[in-house]
């Protein structure tokens, strides 16, 4: 015997406007997912540290440091960016601010990311002594499952900021770096090695290599790092201390 639908009208109606319900979602879900990423991303962090190291010297006087930076990338692989950090007076002819611009292009091939672009670090209030200088820089990096590994090559031309007395010096710093997140855990390791020529004032010497290992544990937007840094050789500041000596730094940084 044919059932009537007449007598399941509400039925009928809680079946129409469920089907229809499930047709605005899916047509909403297919225009989100069709939705196309941006052409401009934004990207920026806020950091603060025990000792602001670079390339293994302290720029602090081992003391804490404020940083930040922001990044604007492109779709087509070009960025800009710019990142700062408190300094002790002692490394920039009285400055107590670093300045770092930058531009890049950024591609990346199967499981190898290739980088090239140049850095120019400028420091404010240097009362117009010689110390902004260009440092263009290349570098190859490699995932691996939840490892990564890096090799980089900065390389500074000749300028009066670098000179350790014989007129113009040119710098230049090669490094490898290995990292790896630990699987379904917040934590991740690194390990950083680096030689830099010269002579310059970028050198202890003629040359000198540094070193560092650390581990850094992330929760929501914000990163927990220590790490432990050294170089072979040693710089003393105006206050008496070595500034290139083994230690132990840490890092509090917020992403967003």
């Amino acid at each position: 015997m044919r059932q009537s639908i007449i007598g399941r009208p509400a039925f009928a109606l809680v079946a129409l406007s469920a089907m229809m319900l499930s047709a605005t979602a899916f047509s909403t879900s297919a225009l989100a997912q069709d939705e196309p990423a941006p052409a401009l991303t934004v990207t920026g962090n806020a950091a603060v540290v025990t000792d602001y190291r670079f390339r293994g010297i302290s720029q602090t006087d081992k003391r804490f440091a404020s940083q930040g930076g922001i990044t604007v990338s492109h779709e087509s692989g070009f960025y800009v960016s710019t990142w700062g950090s408190s300094i002790d007076d002692y490394v920039a002819s009285g400055s107590d601010q670093e300045l770092d611009l930058i531009a890049g292009y950024s591609k990346t091939v199967g499981a190898a990311t290739f980088d090239l672009g140049v850095l120019y670090y400028y420091y404010p209030g240097s009362g117009g002594g010689n110390t902004d200088f260009v440092e263009p820089y290349a570098s190859v990096k490699g995932t691996f499952g939840p490892a990564t590994a890096k090799l980089t090559v900065n390389y500074a031309p000749k300028a009066k900021a670098l000179s350790v007395g014989n007129g113009k010096e040119d710098n230049v710093y090669v490094a490898g770096d290995l990292s790896a997140s630990i699987p379904n855990t917040p934590l991740g390791i690194a390990a950083h090695l680096g030689h830099s020529f010269g002579p310059s004032y970028l050198t202890i010497g003629k040359e000198y290599t540094d070193w560092n290992i650390g581990a850094t544990y992330s929760w929501s937007h914000l990163t927990f790092g220590v790490s432990y840094v050294d170089t072979d050789k040693s710089l003393y500041t105006p206050s008496g201390r070595n500034a290139s000596k083994a230690g132990v730094v840490g890092s509090v940084t917020a992403s967003f």
